[in-house]
């Protein structure tokens, strides 16, 4: 049997209002035509869908049962509609995202989840880049949106974002239990894992430390930081992260850095000619900063 889906529609609206009258009405039909309509799909199930009644109708098993696909044939249809309108849509260029090691951790995944899931007509580029070259590409127009940090000079609108100070983390009620805070000349007296050299944040680190630094022992390198953070968890060796990397419930000990250059911000930063959806992307940054 082949169904006119706005029979289907009128059907369900009826079984709702308990009468082809109030069907009729929520589908701008008359009455004569709506009753019509009915009289013809009773016709096309071969059996009664409806009882009337002097006050309005009561489905037969037979019209519950259509009802019910109906409701799902009708929903499938809403959404068949909305993938297929959604490749219509008059599409802008991506936004060019830019930004550290740190906030693609977790921040930037926790803002794209909210932003592409609310704004399907628009799309995103991340890259992953230092500071210093995030600033560089927002100011030649080459990105719309970065995640800076604080401690690099630029002339473009910044604004504050999140805290992304860092921590020592080793495995719980091992050599950082309770201590309120260490030097990182103590730090590299230990056994450490780390993120491979040319990752932002071990090259933001080198930068700091000069030449003259503690020279740390690596029992290994890895390459993102959700990799370290399990193999310091697991006491395989101490390791420096951001503190907002770690996630509240992983049973390992956070011990604040003594060191200065430790304490640094995220700010957000912005091209010169930033296009309005820049800036939608940037309120899903802070809300995703918040939590």
């Amino acid at each position: 049997m082949r169904y006119d889906l706005d029979d289907l529609r009128l059907f369900t609206h009826i079984a709702a209002e308990g009468s082809i009258t109030g069907g009729a009405r929520l589908m701008h039909l008359s009455l004569p035509s709506a009753s019509a309509r009915v009289r013809a799909l009773e016709a096309q199930a071969g059996v009664p869908l409806l009882v009337r009644e002097r006050r309005g109708v009561r489905l037969t098993p037979a019209g519950a049962t259509l009802a019910r696909h109906a409701r799902e044939v009708l929903a499938e249809t809403t959404r068949l509609d909305s993938a297929v309108a959604s490749y219509a849509v008059s599409r802008s260029a991506p936004i060019r995202l830019v930004a550290g090691g740190s906030a693609m951790h977790q921040l930037v995944p926790a803002a794209l989840a909210t932003f592409l899931r609310d704004h399907p007509e628009y799309d995103v580029n991340v890259s992953e880049r230092r500071t210093i070259r995030s600033v560089r590409l927002l100011a030649a127009g080459e990105a719309d949106l970065g995640v800076i940090l604080d401690d690099e000079p630029t002339p473009l609108r910044t604004e504050p974002l999140a805290d992304d100070s860092l921590v020592v983390i080793g495995q719980a009620g091992g050599t950082l239990s309770g201590r309120a805070s260490i030097a990182y000349a103590e730090v590299a007296e230990h056994p450490l894992v780390g993120l491979v050299p040319n990752s932002p944040l071990s090259q933001w680190m080198d930068d700091r430390l000069g030449p003259h630094a503690p020279a740390p022992r690596y029992r290994t390198v890895v390459p993102t930081l959700h990799a370290l953070i399990t193999l310091a968890t697991a006491g395989a060796g101490l390791a420096i992260v951001p503190r907002r990397a770690v996630d509240a419930s992983t049973a390992v000990e956070i011990c604040p850095l003594q060191d200065s250059w430790s304490t640094r911000r995220h700010l957000l930063c912005y091209a010169a000619n930033a296009p309005e959806p820049a800036y939608l992307l940037a309120t899903h940054l802070h809300a995703a900063a918040t939590r």
